[in-house]
């Protein structure tokens, strides 16, 4: 059966489901919540990264339906709930459900292979920080970074990076990637909206005065980065999906049925193709 057939017929269960063991979308907690009682170290967990911000209100957080949130935690905890299900149902990964939070400085961050930014268009990593990605990717782990946009935030975050390794430098990863078509053939980098702004406008992408000027406007907010980072044995170590919001695809995919044809779908297809090819490059 095909991708969309098999996560339509069960994406309003899966929402059911979710909405009775879990907050809103908006109502963040501030710790992990992995399924504890049937937790296995041997499973791939999904590690979103805590960080700080720079800005103030806007910038370093923002509001939400249920108070500020952090911009670590966009689309936290669904998103990483419903991708981890999904894996477990349409791959052979198996996952852990649920999310851990971890700081770059924490130890057990080299007890798993794949950590995951949301939204660190203004963020503000300490030195400390920096040589502990650094020591994370020289070791073997993988970074995605998601749902940022517009050129001042691409600029801000790349600078971050470039205290981590000053040498690596960002690319534009092709459309012929085999990180594209490792599981499920895709033609690009998809671009995904909050689904509040697609419900507003009908477009895939922000609109730009949600983003701090200069950001190049909507003639910039709609050209997709799918961007790598590779090490100095050319090895892939991180990917950025820049001016798109991936992870709101697998939030909301039970939310509205035309928003999950249109973006959940890819949504889904480029995280099973993404993370395959990290556990096996």
């Amino acid at each position: 059966m095909e991708l969309n057939s098999i996560l339509w017929c069960l994406s309003r269960l899966l929402a059911f489901t979710t909405a009775l063991v879990a907050l809103s979308p908006c109502a963040i907690p501030q710790d992990s919540d992995l399924d504890l009682k049937n937790y296995d170290p041997d499973k791939l967990t999904f590690v979103r990264i805590m960080y700080d911000s720079v800005g103030g209100n806007g910038e370093a957080y923002y509001r939400g339906d249920a108070g500020w949130i952090p911009r670590w935690a966009t689309d936290h905890p669904v998103a990483a709930r419903n991708l981890t299900f999904r894996l477990n149902q349409l791959t052979t990964i198996q996952a852990n459900q649920g999310t851990l939070l971890l700081r770059l400085t924490d130890e057990r961050l080299f007890q798993h292979p794949f950590i995951f930014m949301s939204d660190p268009g203004w963020q503000l990593l300490t030195g400390s920080e920096q040589k502990a990605l650094k020591k994370y990717l020289d070791k073997g782990g993988f970074l995605w970074v998601d749902d940022f946009w517009g050129q001042a935030e691409w600029d801000h975050f790349e600078s971050n990076m470039r205290g981590v390794a000053p040498k690596w430098k960002w690319f534009d990863i092709p459309n012929n990637h085999p990180i594209l078509s490792t599981v499920y053939p895709l033609k690009k980098c998809p671009q995904v909206t909050a689904i509040q702004f697609y419900r507003h406008n009908g477009v895939s992408y922000d609109p730009a005065w949600i983003h701090k000027r200069p950001n190049g406007g909507e003639d910039d907010m709609a050209q997709v980065h799918f961007r790598g980072l590779s090490d100095d044995n050319g090895r892939l170590v991180a990917v950025a999906t820049h001016n798109t919001d991936i992870a709101d695809g697998w939030e909301r995919e039970g939310d509205d049925e035309e928003f999950f044809q249109r973006f959940s779908i890819d949504a889904y297809a480029l995280a099973i193709n993404i993370l395959t090819y990290a556990m096996s490059h």
